[in-house]
């Protein structure tokens, strides 16, 4: 038995930018209430990246609610349109993914999207089964259900094609075949973020072209990274990678701004709006510490994809480290070899040749800026060394990376 309506709606719309159009989803679920029959809701995955942060999971997160509230979810990766290339926000084309590269990520992303959907409630589909299918007349049948001028009103090609930057055909191809994944899949309701919102918008047009009810569009904000100004990305480095270790994860959301910490509770938790918005009175009327509160949801997403009790010891580690500053219980040791009658050797050189950092030059730039620690003093030269005579050295880089350094005779 489904809920009534207006809860259905009140938890679908949390942390929602947009849904196209409301009253239809409202008919929607009133329909599938009544019919005693799910909604079908389709989000896409293109598998550019192996490995799933914070961001993609607000739109996984979206798709538990509705599966919560009994509706089927489908999990969608797009192994064909990654040969294409999403050409969205893109001021040139991308080059296409390999079929083993779309494989491997495609396996990857099966792996951990569920840590948040239920897999029992989950549909994994490929849109290869039936993009791959489409005879040469059935792509022509496809493309002349669309203008070339509405496919231009996308604001990335507009910037392009005035900016004399090519756009290569099989990029304009890209939002029908995704509107045909609606098509196929015969989707009530497309899952995406806000930069998706074009190619959500062609799935109800061909839908409609192709005879079925529109879908509804329900679009999700682009979550903001640590520094709460550029949207997380691993390339930005502003990132909290799901698998990566508890205790990183906990130091991670410690680090990020009060006002920040609001926007990661409304769209990576399930607390209740109502209840945010009381800890933000609070907080203002200092009746609640805002370092409690963060420590709250860095327990709430460490628990949500390693567990309580993991969620737990990190929280304490953290304490240790930063209340406390005591050194981590577990630190990654580091073997340096040095000669028989070894002299000092150059910490740049050391954390170069051990992989701590990518380069020398890495090196040098964290300890000008005051982010090297070496048994526990700050190191403020570049020319440091470590003495030979020392066995064993903490080093610590930033405020949450701490390695052993050993030095043992070749």
């Amino acid at each position: 038995m489904f809920k009534p309506v207006d809860e259905q709606l009140k938890l679908l719309k949390k942390g929602a930018v947009e849904i196209i159009l409301e009253e239809d989803l409202m008919r929607k679920l009133e329909r599938s209430r009544k019919e005693n029959k799910p909604l079908r809701i389709k989000a896409g995955f293109d598998p550019t990246a192996p490995d799933i942060h914070l961001g993609h999971t607000v739109l996984l997160r979206k798709m538990k609610h509705f599966q919560e509230l009994g509706h089927e979810v489908i999990f969608l990766i797009g192994d064909f349109t990654g040969l294409i290339g999403d050409p969205s926000g893109r001021s040139a084309t991308r080059p296409a993914m390999t079929r083993e590269e779309i494989n491997r990520n495609a396996e990857t992303y099966k792996q951990q999207v569920f840590k948040i959907l239920d897999p029992q409630k989950t549909i994994i589909d490929f849109n290869s089964r039936w993009l791959g299918a489409l005879t040469s007349f059935d792509i022509i049948k496809l493309t002349s259900k669309y203008t070339v001028a509405r496919i231009l009103e996308r604001d990335d090609f507009t910037k392009r094609f005035k900016a004399g930057l090519p756009i290569s055909v099989h990029e304009l191809l890209y939002p029908l075949m995704q509107a045909y994944d609606s098509v196929a899949l015969k989707a009530d309701v497309e899952l995406g973020g806000t930069d998706q919102k074009f190619n959500l918008l062609v799935g109800r047009e061909i839908q409609r072209e192709y005879g079925q009810e529109p879908q509804v569009i329900l679009t999700m904000p682009l979550l903001e990274g640590l520094d709460g100004v550029e949207k997380m990305s691993k390339s930005l480095g502003n990132y909290v990678g799901i698998n990566e270790p508890p205790q990183e994860i906990f130091g991670k959301l410690m680090s990020i701004s009060d006002e920040l910490m609001y926007r990661y509770y409304e769209l990576l938790t399930d607390v209740p709006m109502d209840q945010i918005e009381g800890w933000k009175k609070q907080a203002k009327e200092g009746k609640v510490n805002p370092r409690d509160l963060k420590a709250g949801l860095a327990r709430m997403i460490v628990a949500d994809f390693w567990g309580k009790e993991e969620a737990q010891k990190a929280a304490e580690e953290f304490d240790r480290i930063f209340k406390h500053k005591e050194i981590p219980e577990e630190i990654e040791e580091k073997i340096l070899e040095v000669g028989q009658e070894p002299g000092p050797v150059e910490l740049v050189e050391a954390m170069f040749s051990l992989g701590i950092v990518p380069s020398r030059g890495e090196a040098k730039r964290l300890i000008r800026q005051g982010g090297v620690y070496l048994n526990g003093q700050r190191v403020e030269n570049i020319d440091c060394k470590l003495e030979a005579t020392t066995s064993e050295n903490i080093l610590k880089i930033g405020k949450r990376k701490f390695f052993k350094i050993r030095l043992v005779l070749k």
